[in-house]
């Protein structure tokens, strides 16, 4: 009987693990291994968006622990070891949703979701110099050219996230973090306001002229408020040249 009593408390405990939504062993009901998790499968180049974005995935669905190596496996007499198994192959699925063809089918026999965690890591992800390089010569030759202002912004702001993620901030001494923010955002300005088109110069100058620079954001939106003003008014001459056309035919 008491061995019957602690076999039945240890099947209540499991499935209490699994039932429980904090739980990494819990899959929720829309969990299927057809899931994509992220926008932008995985062709190798992509290697540092495409972690970033699965670690967010994971970590939002409780399951980073299985690639990343958090917590331990349990033996496979633990009655939470086929939960284990279940979650572990969801995982391995999703993963090879998110990868190209050719990726994929190179994953196929790994047992572990952790073991191809690992194998993507050491196959694509760049050593941080040349990326760094690679990064700065893209914002050194960045123009908005033929973008609109939200296009543009968009990809500098994208070459300076990824960037950031290979400049570890210096919290030693007192105000550095404070100190990095603000030059970075001043960098940033400055990279953005000199690749805009040469007819925001003006706009240029009146934000340049502002004590304190504002914020990377806050001057997106001020040159936005300015390409919006035009729109509207080069919607509004087109349609007083059209209307001003029609009486010249009509007075005809």
């Amino acid at each position: 009987m008491a061995k019957g009593g602690q076999a039945s408390n240890n099947q209540a405990v499991a499935r209490a693990s699994m039932e429980d939504s904090s739980s990494p062993f819990y899959l929720h009901n829309g969990y299927h291994p057809g899931l994509n998790l992220v926008s932008h499968a995985l062709t190798g180049t992509n290697y540092n968006t495409w972690n970033r974005a699965m670690s967010m995935a994971l970590t939002a669905k409780n399951k980073l622990g299985f690639v990343d190596g958090s917590f331990s496996q349990p033996p496979t007499d633990d009655l939470v070891y086929g939960s284990l198994l279940r979650c572990n192959s969801m995982v391995i699925s999703w993963i090879l949703n998110s990868v190209n063809r050719e990726i994929a089918d190179s994953l196929l026999y790994f047992p572990t979701a952790y073991e191809i965690w690992i194998d993507l890591q050491d196959r694509f992800q760049q050593i941080n110099d040349p990326r760094i390089f690679q990064i700065k010569k893209l914002l050194n030759g960045l123009q908005q050219g033929s973008m609109d202002v939200s296009t543009y912004y968009t990809c500098m702001r994208t070459l300076w996230d990824e960037l950031k993620e290979f400049q570890p901030v210096s919290v030693c001494k007192s105000g550095a973090i404070k100190d990095w923010i603000n030059y970075h955002n001043q960098e940033c300005s400055m990279q953005f306001l000199m690749g805009l088109n040469e007819s925001y110069e003006q706009n240029q100058a009146q934000i340049l002229m502002m004590d304190p620079l504002p914020i990377i954001s806050k001057i997106f939106s001020l040159v936005m408020q300015e390409e919006r003003q035009r729109s509207c008014e080069a919607r509004g001459r087109r349609g007083r040249g059209v209307i001003a056309g029609a009486m010249r035919w009509h007075g005809k």
